[in-house]
Order: structure tokens, then C-alpha cells, then sequence
């Protein structure tokens, strides 16, 4: 503390950020400040509760850096927090992604869900969201392809698909159709989106009755439901807005040491879903609101028009950084609003309060007790590997990674092996190999542990292998019992049995992570099986490139109905020669196995 006071007396009041480092100089916090002296004052005096008190306590030291402006400090605050990721921080990195409606921008035009908009290659397609309920999306998507026939194939196959003969496509594949027609279809989905259902209702209203009165009351019925769809789902979250622009809304509400944060997205007068957060209050909240609010559309949301926030937030800062008017409503309609996300975000904090308490205490315990049952100085990172195979066929690995008890699953790590048979203890070397020489060479956050769901065979080929990278990471593995639950952990050198008590919040925490790692291996493996193993048989077989393989898989699907061809058959698609290498390539797999 005496070191501390006397930087704190150095410290000038000018805006700029500060980085708080714990005893090991790793750095556990970014914040900014107009006034740095009176912010890094505050933190070391008074009394302090909930995650700032166990930040301040874990504090052993701080920097600082000055910048000209307000805008400068956020901007470096954001990079920064984007670079250490620091333990303390709120981020939204591992926060869902939502999903938006995409109207392409092709010649013939298709309705389609898109996650990823930081990769959209088509800048001028119409996009409409975000949908917080993907269920939401998908029925919308689905209203609009039974009610306009656009294209539903990516690619123009030969000849008319189903869609054709139901009506929901005017087989664009093998008909001229007028521009302009596909244009009015094109514009009306626009209008229907932006709000304005009259056109789609008055259609349905019209067929309706067609049907009806052709006695097709199936038809007729399939039709009132879509309206009664229409109805009820699109029109019941209308808010007293009489202009048609995007706006997002934030609210919040602090209480006992957390923050909750609500988001309205509205859209064409109707808040379109709502998206929150909760998390524990470290920082000021005008602070948190201004950093959390900065952040949120770099995780792949598009800007709207215009954002209201609660009067604590700092505007114009907020405009200068998003370049678009923020407005902190004093009355009227835009306050209303702003006062409904506040109670939904109060109410939100209230109903999860206890389960998020309860949670963050286990999760911080255990993570604790497991330090120190290992007697580590930090454990932050936890990386754990599963592996997985079928008979020595689609080896895979997988990496889950663990943050201050949490999954950081933008840190997952999946691994194909190329060890073509089943060798647990190759694998894990290979695995080993490959994450910690890409850990060296792109100077990626080590991890404080590293568990391996196996026993001390595995422990020692993970120890090799970071001996050879001269890398000096804790290793352990877990035990299982006779009903495969985990009974004690194995570590030390010589390794030694530490027992788990399988009432204790350590035992649930491990059986929780091994969990995460073997469905995270499994999916991943079923994935490769799924892709058929047809598909990576024919990768393996010279002279079968990407057009013949489409072709074989289109014919045959599966490995059985090719071995049962002759190679007259498979010469339609392949030359002889390549057809006999691969009916042999085959043949000498099966005696492989």
C-alpha cells in the first residue's frame, strides 16, 4: 500500500485510462476517467462490497496513460480491454449472436437468416432484425416464402424443384419472368417488414375467401392461421412512436452490487425483441453503461438510427464514438420508453438475482477450492482436452477453455487428428503438440492448468510434449470410478491420487467442465461422421477432384454402394484408371480394419 500511495500522489487529474495489475503484473482491470487522480483515489479508500472489493484486493499495483480527450480514453480503453482481456471487465464476446432476415440483393432474390454480418460480401442486400428469438425469424421467413413465390435454391438446378409445383417458387430455374414482377414481389416483402402487414392481410383475406367459396376449407383454414399469425404475433408490441425509424433503447437497474442492462430493438414503431444482461457492478455505472453501450455493435449488430439511453449515460461521447445522434429523453413518448426498459431490467435483476448470486458464489468457490487443493499462486485459465474416435476412424480432439470459472467458448478449440487409428496416447500428443506450438508462435494467453479427461499415461504424454516447447504448465488428469463419475484428481510428480469429496462444489464444478468438454468432442465428431465418411474417403483418392466428387456423391451417398459397383459404372463419372484406384483404395481399407 505505501508503494501505492506514493504513485497515487504522482498521478494527475486528466482524463486517460489506468490498467490495475495483480501480484503476478498481469493485468485484471481496465477503466477510464475524466479525473485519473480522483478514480484510482477511490478504489483504495472507504470500504468497498461484492466484485470491487474482491478486485481491489487482488490489486498490487497500477499504471496509467494520459490522452487529450474523453473519446481517446474510451477508444484506448476498448482496445485495451480488447487486448488482456482482463478478468474484472464486462465483455460481450461470448454474448450470443442474433440473428437477422436478409433479402439478397441477387437478380432473383431470396429470404434467408445471416448471423455473420461482418462477413456479408453483398453490402446492398436489405437486412431486418436483430431477432433475439430465432423461432421469431424463422416464422417469419417462413410466412413470407408460403405467400411470395421467390427462389429457394442457392444454385438454378435443371428443372423445376417441389417448390414449383406447389406454388411457392415460379420456377426461375427454366422460366423467363418479367423484372418487374419480381420487383413488386421484392417490394412488397420491404414494406411488409417495415412494418406495413396491410398488403400481406388483404392478400390472405382475398384467398381466403377464393378458397372458401371453392369449398377448399382446408386451404381456407391454413390461411386464417396464417393471418391470425400475422395478427397476434406482429402487431401486439406497437409503441406510442409516430415515426417509422430504427431506434435502440437501454435501460438499467443496480442493485446489491450487480448492474442490469436492457436493450429494446424497435423497429417500424414495434419493439421488434429485447435483449439483457446482467452482470456485477465493479466500475461507476455511468462508466459500465458507456463502455457496455460502445461495445454492443461490435458484436454483430448493425447500428440503428438512433439510440435513447437513461440520463446517466454520457451522450456525447457516445455519438462522437457510434457516429450516430444518442438522446437521453427528458419527456414525453422517447422518456416512457426509456422508463420501460429501466423496470424491465429492474424486473429482470429481481427475478434472476438469487440464481445469478448463488451461482457466481459456487462457481468462485470451487474454482478457488481447486487452487488450492493444487496449491497454485493463480488459476484463471483452465484449458481441457477430450478425444474422440470410432474404431481408430474420424480421430478428433477438443478444447474447452474455463475464465475465472466460466466457459469462454470463443476460446473452444477443435482439432481433427491425423493419427489414423485408435491411440489415445498419440493423440493427446499430437493435440498437446499442436495448440501449445501455436500458443508459442502466435504469443496466445497461456493457460494457469491443463486438464486431460484420462489417467497418468495421458498426464505424462501432455508433459513431454510441453517439456519439448519448454513450457511449464501444471498438468492433471481426472479419475473415474466404477460408475464413471469423477472420484479424485491426479497431479504431483510423482503423481498422487487426491480424493474429491462428491458433495463439494470442487465436484460438481469438475463434473460441469467434463461435461462441456465431451459434448463439445462429440458434437464435433458427429459432425465429421455426419458429413458422411464417404466424403473424406474420396478426398484421399488421386484424381478425384471437387466436381467428380459432388457427382459421386450425388449417385451413391455411401461407401457400401460403391464398393458394390463395377468400374464400367463408376466410369460414367470417373476415368477408368481413377475408378479402379479407388475401388482398390477401398478394398485395402476394409483389410485395414
Amino acid at each position: 500500500m505505501d508503494h501505492i500511495k506514493d504513485k497515487l500522489s504522482l498521478v494527475p487529474n486528466k482524463p486517460g485510462c489506468y490498467q490495475m495489475k495483480n501480484k503476478e503484473g498481469t493485468i485484471i482491470y481496465v477503466g477510464k476517467a475524466k479525473k485519473l487522480k480522483n478514480r484510482l483515489s477511490s478504489y483504495f479508500r472507504g470500504t468497498h462490497t461484492g466484485k470491487t472489493a474482491k478486485l481491489v484486493s487482488e490489486i498490487a499495483d497500477f499504471e496509467y496513460i494520459i490522452v487529450g480527450s474523453e473519446t481517446e480514453s474510451l477508444i484506448l480503453e476498448l482496445n485495451l480491454i480488447k487486448k488482456y482481456d482482463p478478468k474484472y471487465n464486462i465483455l460481450l464476446k461470448d454474448d450470443k449472436t442474433y440473428p437477422y432476415i436478409e433479402l439478397t440483393n441477387e437478380e432473383v432474390p431470396r429470404l434467408s437468416i445471416v448471423r455473420s454480418l461482418s462477413r456479408k460480401k453483398n453490402k446492398h442486400a436489405y437486412l431486418y432484425g436483430p431477432y433475439p428469438n430465432v423461432t421469431a425469424a424463422r416464422n417469419t421467413v417462413n410466412l413470407l416464402n408460403r405467400i411470395y413465390p421467390l427462389k429457394k435454391c442457392k444454385t438454378y438446378p435443371k428443372k423445376p424443384c417441389l417448390y414449383y409445383y406447389i406454388g411457392q417458387c415460379l420456377g426461375y430455374c427454366t422460366k423467363e419472368i418479367d423484372q418487374n414482377q419480381i420487383q413488386t414481389l421484392k417490394n412488397d416483402i420491404i414494406r411488409f417488414l417495415k412494418g406495413d402487414d396491410s398488403l400481406i392481410k388483404e392478400k390472405l383475406e382475398k384467398e381466403m375467401l377464393e378458397e372458401s367459396e371453392k369449398l377448399n376449407f382446408e386451404r381456407a383454414k391454413e390461411l386464417k392461421e396464417l393471418l391470425d399469425y400475422i395478427k397476434v404475433t406482429l402487431t401486439k408490441q406497437k409503441v406510442e412512436i409516430s415515426d417509422m425509424i430504427d431506434r435502440d433503447v437501454f435501460g438499467y437497474f443496480v442493485s446489491k452490487g450487480y448492474l442490469s442492462i436492457q436493450v429494446f430493438f424497435i423497429r417500424s414503431a414495434k419493439i421488434l425483441e429485447r435483449h439483457y444482461k446482467i452482470v456485477p457492478l465493479i466500475d461507476d455505472v455511468k462508466e459500465e453503461l458507456t463502455r457496455y453501450i460502445a461495445t454492443f455493435y461490435e458484436k454483430n449488430f448493425l447500428l440503428p438510427k438512433e439510440i435513447l439511453v437513461p440520463e446517466e449515460v454520457d451522450t456525447l461521447l457516445l455519438e462522437e464514438y457510434l457516429k450516430i445522434p444518442v438522446k437521453a429523453p427528458v419527456r414525453g413518448t422517447k422518456k416512457k420508453i426509456v422508463e420501460m426498459a429501466n423496470k424491465n431490467a429492474e424486473n429482470a435483476l429481481n427475478e434472476e438475482f438469487e440464481l445469478i448470486k448463488k451461482d457466481e458464489e459456487k462457481t468462485l468457490e470451487a474454482n478457488e477450492e481447486l487452487r488450492n487443493v493444487l496449491n497454485m499462486e493463480t488459476l484463471n485459465r483452465i484449458e481441457l482436452f477430450d478425444n474422440s474416435n470410432l474404431f481408430g476412424n474420424y480421430n478428433v480432439s477438443g478444447m474447452v477453455v474455463y475464465k475465472n470459472g466460466k466457459p469462454s467458448k470463443n476460446d473452444y478449440r477443435k482439432f481433427k487428428i491425423t493419427l489414423d487409428k485408435n491411440d489415445d496416447y498419440g493423440t493427446m500428443k499430437e493435440v498437446i503438440y499442436r495448440r501449445y506450438f501455436r500458443v508459442l508462435k502466435d504469443d496466445l494467453e497461456r493457460p494457469d492448468l491443463i486438464i486431460v479427461d484420462g489417467g497418468i499415461g495421458q498426464i505424462h504424454c501432455a508433459r513431454e510434449v510441453l517439456n519439448s516447447l519448454n513450457m511449464n504448465i501444471k498438468v492433471v488428469g481426472l479419475k473415474k470410478d466404477d460408475k464413471h463419475a469423477t472420484s479424485a484428481l491426479l497431479e504431483g510428480d510423482p503423481i498422487h491420487e487426491i480424493p474429491i469429496d462428491r458433495k463439494s462444489n470442487l465436484f460438481y464444478y469438475l463434473e460441469r467442465m467434463q461435461d462441456e468438454v465431451h459434448r463439445y468432442t462429440i458434437t464435433y465428431h458427429k459432425q465429421l461422421r455426419s458429413k458422411g465418411s464417404l466424403e473424406s474417403i474420396l478426398d484421399h483418392v488421386e484424381g478425384i477432384g471437387a466436381k467428380r466428387k459432388k457427382e459421386l456423391l450425388k449417385k451413391y451417398h455411401t461407401i457400401s454402394k460403391i464398393k458394390e459397383s463395377s468400374i464400367e459404372e463408376l466410369s460414367k463419372i470417373l476415368p477408368e484408371k481413377t475408378a479402379e484406384k479407388l475401388l482398390t483404395f477401398l478394398k485395402e481399407r476394409e483389410v485395414k480394419k
